[in-house]
Formats: structure tokens, sequence, C-alpha cells
């Protein structure tokens, strides 16, 4: 299917699993066509695209390492050429290091380069490399950090740092590319997915998503379609928010009230 000139278009990394499938998805569902990146899970992502494209969109898959700067570049130029123009970036490519927080001598520098080069470099290469075409279109940027940058607790140093770093890029990127390219993001928490369960097995999972749930003030774990929604919004909607850390954890940082007996 040839691309339609006069839909808006959505790039989006990471988006062959998780939160980045669920954000490919509901772009396409609100009749945005869709740059899809990822970087080794070719046939997952095709199962994602397909899903886009029974919503009438046409799909773009990009093989892609956010953390190499051509890469970054040769995506927005793909899309660019596909589509004639990016409406909103997406950075939703994320990695971790899964080691204990007390656990200091568990993790290298070379954990830490690696997973800011995923976490907060490739989102600044992404946005560098697109924002001529988000200027032209007065698109917008919506980056996938976490509740861990602020909270500073999470699956690892290396991590939590990274999505601080993340949190602050927003801010600056936000100030810096105003009036033309509005800059936000979403900061979910445990969020229903693989990636954790994976990271971490099964027993130890259920057991964060029980602490989570009961500690939440709305009392459960988002899903990734969930935070897609939110995604969208600030892409395509929140048309007077910039620089904003918008917090999609369900209420975890808030906490359950204490309850009194009467």
């Amino acid at each position: 299917m040839a691309a339609d000139r006069t839909r808006r278009v959505s790039l989006v990394t990471g988006g062959a699993s998780g939160i980045g499938a669920a954000a490919c998805v509901a772009f396409a569902e609100r009749g945005f066509d869709v740059a899809l990146c990822y970087r080794s899970r070719a046939a997952q992502a095709e199962v994602v695209a397909e899903s886009c494209r029974s919503t009438g969109a046409t799909v773009l898959p990009i093989e892609a390492d956010v953390a190499d700067d051509r890469d970054c570049r040769f995506a927005v130029e793909a899309a660019v050429d596909c589509f004639g123009g990016i409406d909103a970036v997406v950075n939703c490519a994320g990695s971790t290091q899964f080691v204990p927080m007390a656990d200091l001598e568990g993790i290298t520098a070379v954990d830490f380069e690696r997973v800011f080069r995923i976490n907060a470099i490739g989102p600044f290469q992404i946005v560098r490399a697109a924002v001529p075409s988000l200027r032209e279109r007065r698109g917008a940027v919506v980056n996938v950090s976490s509740v861990a940058g602020i909270v500073g607790n999470g699956s690892s140093m290396a991590y939590v740092a990274s999505k601080a770093a993340l949190n602050v890029l927003t801010v600056a990127l936000a100030r810096t590319l105003g009036p033309e390219i509005r800059v936000n993001a979403v900061l979910p928490g445990l969020v229903e997915t693989d990636w954790v369960r994976r990271g971490v097995g099964d027993a130890a999972y259920e057991s964060v998503h029980a602490q989570w749930a009961a500690s939440a003030a709305l009392g459960k774990v988002a899903t990734a379609d969930e935070v897609a929604e939110h995604i969208v919004f600030l892409a395509a909607d929140a048309g007077l928010m910039t620089g904003q850390l918008v917090c999609v954890d369900a209420g975890f940082l808030l906490g359950r009230p204490a309850k009194v007996s009467k």
C-alpha cells in the first residue's frame, strides 16, 4: 500500500514489543502511518506491523539500533523518504542490567555505558535527526522514561540513572525546541509486559506485581495498551503541554492511604 501523504506519521523506536508495540498499534488506530523501528526482532516487528496495517495504516519496519547515530539518521531518513515527514517521535527502545541496587560491585562501567547509550543517548540521537521534519510539521516527541528516574530505585543503578538523564533531557529539549516542537515524557511504573518477567524470573515477578498493585493508589499494574494511550495523547492532543514528566504508574508514587479504624 502506498503511503498517503495527507496522513500524520509516527516514528516509534522499540516497536517490536511491549509498550513500543502497543504504541504503534495505538497510533495506527488513531489514523497515523507508522515507522516501526526495531533492533533485532524482525519477525515480531512484522506481527506488530500487520496489526497496524489491519487498521488501514501504512507501516514501514526499519531495522535500526538507537545506540548507533548512523542508524538513527538512517531510520529518520527512511521514514521521511517513505511518508514525506514525521509528526511524532516516540523513544521507547530501552534496556537495563538486572542487578540488585545494593550490589554495587555487580555492575560495571561497561554496563552503565551500554544502558546509557540506549536509554539516554539514543533518544537524543533520534530527536536530533528528526528535528527538521518535526519543526516543519510542528510535531511532538514523547520519551518513554520511568518512575525509577524519580525515586532512584529499580532494576539497577545504571537503569535508574539513565532514566533520570532521560527526564532532564526531556525538559532541556522542550525548552530548546519550542515553540515548534513539543517534548514530553511518560514515566510508567511496573507494566504488564514480559520484560521484567524475563529479567527476574516468574516467581520474583509475581511477587513484585502483587506488591505494586497493593501499594498503588489505583490498586493495579498498568498494561502496555494503557501506557500507549497516554503516549498518543501527549503526541496528538496535548497542544499546551511540553517539558512535562507524566507519571503513568496507577498512583504508585502516591501510595494507598492508610485505613483508619473506627
